[in-house]
């Protein structure tokens, strides 16, 4: 490939989204770099190469992908950093953006929406507020999500300050994979 190419990293712990994703954006044009967890993502770093832009996955098996966006940020501030995630919540989402990303997006997303998602450098003030009102399961999911955060997504300790049973809340997680 050119040299003229945009370089991506792509950060996702399922093998073959990563693939899929990665012969999407090969097709476009793009030369592209996979790590399935904060390990890869070290060494790859380690390596004398710098990415244009990024997709990681919110949820890398026990890992959080906000400790990759974390690193990729600190590596290079110019790199445009898209969260990708099936656990969607305001609380990793402020913090993703706090990290270094420079957008947000819940699963399913595609190759075009990611793509449209690097091009946006600045925020929308006309981003339409009266939405949708928020449901009693969505307060809920939202709640649970920033007091994971706040425990660096440990489930026993997010259980406790909860009021739950580590089951429990193990429980009401897997219901809601999307």
């Amino acid at each position: 490939m050119s040299k003229d190419c945009p370089r991506l990293l792509i950060v996702e712990d399922d093998p073959a989204f990563a693939r899929t994703l990665s012969r999407s954006f090969e097709r476009r044009g793009y030369t592209v770099d996979h790590a399935a967890s904060p390990e890869d993502l070290t060494d790859l770093l380690t390596q004398p190469s710098s990415y244009d832009f990024a997709v990681v996955d919110l949820k890398l098996g026990t890992a959080s992908g906000l400790t990759c966006v974390q690193m990729l940020h600190v590596a290079d501030a110019n790199v445009r950093i898209v969260v990708l995630t099936g656990f969607a919540s305001i609380a990793t989402a402020v913090e993703a953006i706090k990290l270094g990303a420079s957008h947000y997006l819940a699963k399913p997303a595609n190759t075009d929406e990611i793509e449209e998602a690097f091009g946006r450098g600045q925020g929308d003030p006309n981003v339409p507020l009266g939405g949708r009102k928020s449901t009693i399961k969505t307060v809920e999911w939202e709640y649970i999500q920033t007091t994971l955060a706040e425990c660096d997504f440990n489930i026993s300790e997010a259980a406790r300050r909860l009021g739950m049973h580590r089951r429990t809340l193990a429980r009401k997680l897997d219901k809601r994979h999307l």
